[in-house]
């Protein structure tokens, strides 16, 4: 319909659509600056000594990812950042004043325990990690007295410079190390800075220093300091045990980013931090988790760079971090462990319980214990409930009681119907697109992704008003209707505030920390109802200001919803590019229906609570043809731009696989190629031919006609390998890989097995890595004379054993195995991973229950490449980031 040809209220509507949109317009902007830290001004290098400084530490973070060339375990820039965070931690302490005792140690940590990852049961095996340790305290302080502990890891992940993970969080760590020094501020209890060495080995480092270390027990407190990303919000993911930790920060935060609905997600993110080690596992030390969160798109890859830190991000974490530090140091809940073993737990409650906490848009903080939120949170509930009675003692001789709550109920289900279709529709409309363009295509630009699903889930809302005003209109109006049409808007509103209201409850019960959003809704939805009952008073139910009021009212509330939908839906999009990929055909579509759907949810959250007053300036015919004309619109246009840039790059693992047996023979070599979203192989080699042409790939390449790379071809990425299920495997080219390798790995026993009573028997293992017999002299001369032909597995990051057969026992985590993979239509079996000097043997033993065979498979991830493999890397287009490793596999029967 033209617009010039529309009814009155048709443009009525039309102009408080455009109102709306430029009121969530600017609230957008606000908080757009919030994410990305636009507010916060960082402080230059020559700063005042008594402030933290982001241009101080940024320049740790250029030394740590330009200057030195990769901190992985296996590499030399490894011992290189440990050098460096070491010398810069002397000179801390050699400007430290004499009210201050300051201590600097490296130390070396080995150990081996078994853990839950990903589903996955597996053990570890490590040895000579370094940690590198500071301790500042007065010069009255004890060794046994409660310390703060700080940490944060320097190793980074295989490929990766690791500017924002973690030479950000090293960076801050050392700023701060150096603004308690500088300050003059004499801790009133210890202080201890440690850097370990062995995070992305799934936190051997704190598992060694929380093992091992003689300082453990005093440890009363921690912060560990992490980076999912470059910048932006650096939340608290995660916080306890107990609520201490964060009551400590909410009433410490500079500028606060914490939400306890963080801790209700985090279990089932595939991932974990030190906070792990610290807080549940080895530990109960109260503390808390704090991880930066934006830049997911660069998290884990080569474009993890200095010049992608986020500006102001490090300023804000540097002035958190001084002020909770403090604030933790001088609290009196610090206490040892064993302290903590013998509080009261009824009297110490906030020791044990959590708490529902969030910040608003980083100004303050509103935190609650969960005893308070067991009252809060069933207010809205016991309202709901109430209003029914109150609006029958009225007028009891209008409607029967029972009538009310039919009203009400039929507008909870309402609301809840435009809920569940603003998820549906766009959801639908993402598999749609997909029939005609590749997925993801809102990757690189992810305001695409909000002009596509968010005026199509704004549809899905408004579907059920439009619904009932189209059966109002065709059955007329009766007096037999419970209510007339301002009573039935009325139900309406209080059956959407009843929506929310249970929901808060619901969230209540489940035992989670979070419900605080519904709950906000909830309570601003109530002063947005008293600010539209007193401007229908002043201005009239049919007039537009009146819906405008409540709108204005609920402002605050939903400005936080967006600032809590952005982060959410901002991190899932930058983090879809490794969320795995499912294979065909439902991989196809799990990127775009996960962030349709999670875009669908935040509409409801935003535009939800002002829907039951609205939508009957909203439910218009011509309204919602506009919304579905520029959906259809957006996703045409978002179907022209390609997915993937330097900016937000396609994830690629490039696996030069070779099968070695008896030590020094070759069997097979092949590249095994795999993908970790939803654009698969055919996408990757249709837009980069040059990586096609290299592997023999004709240009009618179907994934499902290629060969699909064995499972236990990527054992040495164990258990991240679970989402490596679309990949393919490509014959290597002929090469002389003997004479570039003077020895490969080896498994072989070392001295005759033992044969118990029982009728068990131990074999005595012995595995070589590396150049091994040969004094370092020697070494150094083979590799300066031969380094172009003749090279050893020198840069291994880690070796993973996959033990099948009737294994009791070994000489890892405490003679324990790990409960088995049970793998479909194969025998049970046991990972172990070891790490941790290559040059050296690992000597170990096994135990079988039987004379029947053990079988160990054997996989070495070598982080050197051969020509071929860094000539076919090279052929990869910019916008992708190619993890590329080498990995050695042998089987061996005992």
């Amino acid at each position: 319909m033209p617009f010039w040809k529309m009814s009155a209220r048709d443009v009525t509507g039309f102009k408080f659509l455009f109102s709306l949109v430029f009121i969530y317009a600017l609230m957008s902007a606000i908080v757009y600056s919030v994410l990305h830290m636009k507010f916060i001004s960082p402080l230059p290098a020559n700063a005042p000594l008594e402030r933290f400084s982001e241009a101080r530490a940024v320049e740790h973070i250029r030394v740590l990812a330009e200057e030195i060339d990769g901190r992985q375990e296996g590499r030399p820039g490894l011992k290189e950042a440990a050098t460096y965070i070491k010398s810069q931690l002397e000179m801390v302490k050699e400007r430290a004043g004499p009210n201050l005792r300051v201590e600097v140690e490296e130390t070396q940590v080995d150990g081996s325990f078994s853990m839950m990852f990903l589903g996955h049961s597996i053990s570890l095996g490590y040895r000579n990690h370094t940690n590198i340790l500071m301790r500042i305290s007065s010069m009255n302080s004890l060794d046994t007295d409660a310390s703060v502990l700080m940490n944060a890891h320097y190793d980074s992940p295989v490929n990766s410079p690791g500017a924002g993970d973690c030479g950000s969080c090293v960076a801050s760590l050392l700023e701060l190390a150096r603004l308690v020094v500088d300050s003059g501020w004499v801790p009133p209890q210890p202080v201890i800075f440690l850097f370990n060495g062995a995070e992305e080995l799934f936190m051997l480092g704190s598992h060694g220093f929380m093992t091992k270390h003689k300082l453990k027990d005093t440890i009363g407190a921690f912060i560990n300091v992490e980076a999912s990303g470059t910048g932006g919000i650096d939340l608290v993911c995660q916080s306890g045990p107990g609520s201490w930790p964060s009551y400590v920060y909410s009433q410490a935060a500079v500028y606060p980013m914490a939400q306890s609905s963080a801790q209700d997600v985090f279990p089932v993110i595939p991932g974990d931090t030190d906070y792990r080690m610290f807080a549940e596992d080895y530990a109960d030390i109260p503390g808390l988790d704090i991880i930066f969160l934006l830049g997911g798109y660069y998290y884990h890859t080569t474009f993890d760079t200095v010049d992608r830190i986020v500006p102001g991000s490090m300023q804000a974490r540097g002035e958190n971090l001084i002020s909770v530090l403090k604030a933790f140091a001088s609290s009196s809940r610090l206490k040892v462990a064993s302290e903590r073993k013998t509080l009261d737990v009824d009297a110490n409650s906030d020791m044990v319980e959590r708490a529902v906490f969030f910040d608003y848009l980083t100004w303050f903080m509103v935190f609650y214990p969960r005893r308070v939120a067991f009252v809060l949170h069933n207010i809205p509930a016991a309202l709901f409930l109430c209003v029914p009675f109150f609006l029958y003692m009225m007028d009891p001789r209008t409607h029967p009681l029972l009538s009310f709550f039919w009203a009400f109920f039929k507008g909870v289900m309402h609301h809840f119907a435009g809920i569940l279709l603003g998820v549906i529709v766009p959801v639908l409309f993402a598999v749609i697109r997909l029939f005609f363009a590749y997925p993801m295509s809102w990757f690189a630009h992810s305001y695409l992704a909000f002009l596509m699903f968010i005026p199509c889930s704004f549809f899905g809302l408004l579907i059920p008003r439009a619904i009932s005003d189209r059966v109002s209109h065709f059955q007329g109006v009766s007096s037999k209707k419970i209510m007339k049409v301002e009573p039935s808007d009325e139900a309406r509103f209080w059956g959407a505030f009843g929506f929310y209201a249970f929901a808060t409850s619901a969230y209540f019960f489940a035992g989670l920390n979070g419900g605080f959003m519904t709950f906000v809704i909830s309570i601003s939805m109530l002063l947005g109802w008293i600010a539209f009952y007193l401007s229908v008073k002043s201005y009239g139910y049919n007039s537009i200001k009146s819906p405008m009021f409540y709108v204005i009212a609920l402002v605050p509330c939903l400005l936080y919803s967006l600032y809590f939908g952005g982060i959410l839906t901002l991190l899932l999009i930058e983090k879809t590019g490794m969320m795995g990929a499912i294979p065909p055909p439902y991989g196809f579509y799990l990127a775009d229906v996960a962030v349709a759907a999670v875009i669908g949810i935040v509409t409801g959250l935003c535009l939800g609570p002002i829907i039951p007053i609205c939508d009957r300036w909203l439910a218009k015919s011509s309204i919602l043809k506009f919304l579905l004309h520029f959906t259809v619109v957006m996703l045409a246009v978002s179907s022209q731009f390609f997915p993937y840039s330097k900016d937000a790059p396609k994830r690629v693992v490039l696996q030069h696989t070779f099968i070695s047996t008896g030590g020094n023979e070759i069997t097979g070599s092949s590249y095994d190629l795999a993908v970790i979203d939803s654009n698969s192989m055919e996408f990757i080699f249709k837009h980069a031919p040059e990586v096609a042409k290299e592997l023999h790939v004709g240009p009618s390449f179907s994934l499902g006609n290629a060969e699909a790379s064995p499972q236990e071809a990527w054992m040495a990425l164990f258990p991240i390998s679970c989402v490596l299920t679309t990949n393919g495997r490509f014959p290597a080219k002929a090469n002389n890989i003997l004479e570039r390798y003077s020895q490969f790995p080896l498994l072989q026993a070392h001295k005759p097995q033992t044969t118990f009573e029982n009728g068990t028997r131990r074999v005595h293992l012995e595995l070589s890595l590396g150049l091994v017999g040969l004094h370092k002299e020697l070494l150094l001369v083979l590799l300066v004379i031969n380094y172009s032909i003749c090279r050893s597995l020198e840069e291994i990051w880690v070796t993973v054993l996959n033990i099948t057969g009737p294994l009791s026992g070994w000489s890892f985590a405490d003679g324990k195995p790990p409960a088995p993979e049970l793998p479909p239509g194969g025998p049970p079996s046991y990972i172990l991973r070891l790490s941790g000097n290559s040059d050296e043997k690992w000597n170990f033993w096994l135990e079988a229950s039987s004379e029947e065979e053990v079988r160990v498979d054997v996989a070495v991830l070598d982080q050197r490449l051969d020509e071929e493999t860094i000539h076919l890397k090279g052929l990869f287009p910019k916008w992708s980031d190619v993890i590329a490793y080498t990995s050695f596999l042998s089987t061996y029967l005992f």
